[in-house]
């Protein structure tokens, strides 16, 4: 084969190449819909899996897999044509596991004022325990098996399929799981030793064309909305130039979604079309954020002059807030407030371009500077990152279909827990890990192993549904896919996952029967205060742009006071997402001429006739802030309190767990959805239930998240409408 019929094979395989992309494109999306008419049919109280499984050309387990509702007893009957065998997950085998009794009652003074762990309704009133003891087992004596677990009965044998498609990793026996426990040698949190320096900002409606600059409004022409007529037509308006340009309204990489198969093809096209004059960024000083971020409703575009040193950002305000439809002017007030609002607190505060790069640099300018942690906060090792990263999950996202709630509803109504995950800052994982292991948690006494879930730990469980439960699931469980988990809450079912101290607790300690909690490995952290000052002062701003919201007597300025609040609450969010540190995903381009220059671990996706888009995974980064301990703090409380939290002033309880069984429709990360009306406390404080939306019945139940996002939004507005809105 000479040089020329080389080159011409090669052209041919980038056709090919071509081909095969837009050919699995139109699969994904022809397995999309499959897997949404799926979910449909398993809404009929008939369904049965075995006659849905041959028409979608699928397997038994692939069905349950997608449609978890039509498990029961229909993977392991025998009568089944043809059934297809699950086996169960292979496990190596584990470490003796402790059981976990429900401990002694425990006096309340064991938690500080802010903490949202379950208790018994029956002990309202009085000094309530912390857990309750189940009576049907012993509770001095934990399990020692000597074995493996036997394989989970029949009625979990859908749980054992999904745990087969994903396992969960584990820590590794003796030495090697030992040097896990270390920290990252010279890397680690400290208070910054430069000011932030501010950036010159636009904000600009592409539809419309409204540009604001400061106190100054422009109208400007866009009739492509291109990234190139974006720059062109700013600078050429302000010759001066601008280092950052928010679109409030007409998100322009979104024109052409009809062109391609999904949004992020969509956007990918839009930030790497040709820009005569620009490139893309390749980063500056301390900023070492270059490139193009593909996201597919909030991307970040970064461009610098191809002859000059200029550079600017495209962003949306949607990384801040939902806009609702606010004119620019308000949305530039709503940062002006915004940025007065924090510097209350932080003299040399910045807005930065995105709220978890913002909410993390404020929060390194609370580290201390003398005292226990004048060193910083030190980043725990590769390896232990790497286990929180695949094993604690975020928010819960769960739609629960007929027959576990009516085919028809006799309302929605949605409560949503306001400022969440402020109310969960006060106490996080400091210093050194510890391993548990099952030996060493079962020779601690009660009082010791209580302590232990009380503290900031993450634990290995083997959990086992009681055989009685009839209401919704509590822990997590993974579910196929790369970070999906749901919630088994079938009697008997028995699972093995990790999850944080608040959720096990609850497990323990729910208002209606304790599961069986067995310790298979942990980690645990001495208890610190490293997030509570900069979520205190995160909590007074909020505080303040809120009544400011509530007060105001101009419809602009209060709209621009609670976008503000709104973006408050993102700082605080988002900077405690930026803290789990997920591997970092590096997207890049290629122009079609220079094809050999795409990187050989990348994956192609997207291109058109000029350019090659690619992604490639680069793990974890030297981050100095990256502490996905607390991250994970933080959520578990947060879902814990999701199902049950107690309002010690209004002596009583709310969250999933104390409404009745087969009323609980879904769950999205802080909210819950419910088919009747609760009466629980609202204050306007974090972590208090907000009744945002009422939808009167009938209403045929949801099977798809479009569905009950439909619902949410015509709740939302009834209950806006109506004259005695409560929380309104």
């Amino acid at each position: 084969m000479d040089a020329k019929t080389y080159n011409a094979e090669l052209a041919e395989l980038r056709v090919l190449r071509d081909g095969i992309r837009k050919a699995q494109a139109t699969l994904e999306k022809l397995e999309t819909d499959r897997a949404r008419k799926i979910t449909a049919l398993a809404g009929y109280e008939k369904a049965k899996a075995e006659r849905i499984a041959p028409a979608a050309g699928l397997s038994l387990a692939d069905i349950v897999a997608i449609a978890p509702i039509l498990a029961p007893d229909r993977l392991t009957t025998a009568a089944q044509p043809n059934p297809t065998p699950v086996p169960p997950a292979p496990e190596p085998p584990t470490p003796p596991a402790a059981a976990v009794p429900a401990p002694e009652p425990a006096g309340d003074t064991a938690l500080p004022s802010g903490t949202e762990h379950a208790q018994p309704p029956s002990q309202a009133g009085t000094v309530a325990p912390a857990m309750t003891r189940p009576s049907p087992e012993p509770a001095a004596e934990p399990e020692l098996p000597a074995a493996p677990s036997e394989p989970a009965p029949a009625a979990a044998a859908p749980l054992a399929a999904q745990e087969a498609q994903r396992t969960l990793p584990r820590i590794p026996e003796g030495p090697d799981g030992e040097r896990w426990f270390t920290h990252t040698n010279n890397l680690a949190s400290t208070h910054p030793n430069f000011t932030q320096q501010a950036r010159s900002t636009v904000f600009l409606d592409t539809q419309t064309g409204v540009l604001i600059h400061r106190d100054q409004t422009f109208r400007i022409d866009l009739p492509t909305a291109s990234a190139a007529e974006i720059l062109n037509t700013v600078f050429h308006v302000l010759p001066g130039g601008v280092e950052r340009i928010y679109i409030t309204a007409g998100a322009p990489w979104h024109r052409q979604a009809d062109q391609h198969p999904f949004l992020k093809d969509t956007v990918a096209a839009w930030l790497n079309a040709p820009t005569p004059g620009w490139r893309t960024d390749t980063g500056r000083g301390k900023d070492r954020m270059a490139g193009h971020f593909v996201h597919p409703r909030n991307p970040v575009a970064r461009y610098q002059r191809e002859h000059g040193e200029q550079h600017v950002e495209i962003r949306s305000t949607g990384e801040w807030f939902d806009t609702d439809g606010a004119e620019p002017a308000v949305i530039r007030d709503a940062f002006v407030l915004l940025w007065k609002a924090l510097r209350r607190h932080w003299p040399d505060a910045v807005l930065m371009g995105s709220p978890s790069q913002t909410g993390r640099d404020l929060w390194t300018r609370t580290i201390p500077t003398k005292g226990q942690h004048a060193d910083g906060y030190p980043v725990l090792s590769e390896e232990l990152r790497g286990l929180f990263h695949a094993t604690a999950g975020q928010g819960r996202t769960e739609l629960i279909t007929p027959p576990r709630v009516p085919a028809q509803l006799p309302a929605l109504v949605e409560y949503d827990r306001t400022f969440a995950y402020a109310k969960h800052t006060w106490k996080s994982g400091v210093g050194t890990p510890r391993r548990v292991t099952a030996a060493t948690f079962a020779s601690w006494s009660q009082k010791e192993q209580t302590k232990a879930l009380f503290a900031c730990g993450h634990w290995h469980v083997r959990v086992t549904v009681p055989d009685t439960w009839n209401h919704i699931g509590i822990l997590p469980a993974p579910a196929p896919g790369d970070r999906a988990w749901h919630y088994p809450a079938t009697p008997g079912t028995t699972f093995t996952t990790w999850a944080g101290g608040p959720e096990i607790h609850t497990a323990l300690s729910n208002p209606h029967t304790p599961w069986k909690i067995e310790i298979l490995d942990g980690i645990l952290f001495d208890d610190g205060k490293p997030l509570d000052d900069w979520s205190k002062k995160l909590k007074e701003a909020w505080s303040s742009l809120t009544a400011q919201a509530d007060l105001n007597g101009d419809p602009d300025q209060r709209t621009a006071a609670h976008l503000a609040a709104r973006a408050v609450r993102a700082l605080l969010l988002y900077g405690i997402g930026a803290f789990a540190q997920r591997p970092r995903t590096v997207t890049g381009t290629t122009p079609r001429t220079m094809e050999r220059d795409v990187p050989p671990d990348a994956e192609i996706i997207g291109f058109d006739d000029q350019t090659i888009t690619w992604q490639r995974p680069t793990g974890f980064t030297r981050d100095p802030n990256a502490h996905p301990e607390w991250a994970a703090h933080i959520w578990s409380s947060a879902r814990a309190a999701l199902l049950s939290q107690r309002h010690r002033d209004d002596n009583t309880y709310a969250g999933a767990l104390h409404a009745p069984p087969g009323t609980i429709v879904a769950f999205r990360t802080d909210a819950v959805y419910l088919t009747q009306p609760r009466t629980w406390p609202h204050h306007g404080q974090p972590g208090d239930y907000l009744n945002k939306g009422h939808l009167p019945g009938p209403i045929t139940a949801p099977t798809t998240e479009d569905e009950l996002l439909t619902l949410r939004d015509r709740g939302r507005a009834a209950h806006h409408a109506a004259p005695t809105s409560e929380g309104v």
